[in-house]
């Protein structure tokens, strides 16, 4: 089938239609590939992160008793876990929006364009084979279309939410091994 030929049926309506559905998948790709980048990236940084975060923290608590650097310590692990989680949760909206609507935007597509089929059968008066399966077969591409947006959208979805899970696993991981290590620590005399 030509595309041009397709593109000469089409109205303003499916033609929006087409143009909204290229626009998501390019967002979706963009936005996927660098989701998946940044939460590799986080997964793999996560520990020694967190571990320069609170080494850092340690050294201005050192005055402290026992229990304040404790509970400093703690504190400061749960904010950056929910920095973290915040960070990892940007752009999945996105893909999850763009899974979620495509296949409707596409159906949408596919009955406005079998709708226009049939008005202009019916203006016609013919009803054969040839007169609906071209009109028809060309509005299903709508469809087609639909789906092929939001299945890498679902993929990169899936693919960022797993990476997501082992990079906070990882950061909760090293956030007891640091209390625990915050924990063992001998008190000093402040007297």
């Amino acid at each position: 089938m030509d595309f041009a030929k397709y593109w000469e049926h089409t109205d303003a309506v499916s033609q929006t239609l087409f143009f909204v559905l290229i626009t998501l998948s390019i967002i979706s790709w963009v936005v996927g590939i660098l989701r998946i980048l940044q939460s590799k990236k986080m997964a793999e940084n996560v520990a020694e992160d967190l571990t320069q975060v609170i080494s850092d923290k340690q050294k201005s608590v050192n005055g402290l008793g026992l229990a304040q650097q404790k509970i400093v310590i703690e504190q400061t692990l749960l904010q950056q876990i929910s920095r973290y989680r915040f960070s990892t949760e940007k752009g999945l909206s996105v893909l999850g929006t763009t899974a979620s609507i495509a296949p409707f935007i596409g159906l949408f597509g596919t009955v406005w364009g079998i709708f226009h089929a049939l008005h202009s059968i019916g203006e016609s008066g013919q009803a054969g084979l040839g007169q609906v399966a071209g009109p028809v077969g060309e509005a299903l591409i709508m469809t087609g279309l639909g789906l092929a947006v939001a299945i890498p959208a679902v993929i990169f979805y899936n693919i960022a939410t797993r990476l997501n899970r082992k990079a906070l696993h990882v950061a909760n991981d090293t956030a007891h091994e640091l209390l625990v290590k915050t924990a063992s620590q001998t008190p000093t005399n402040h007297s």
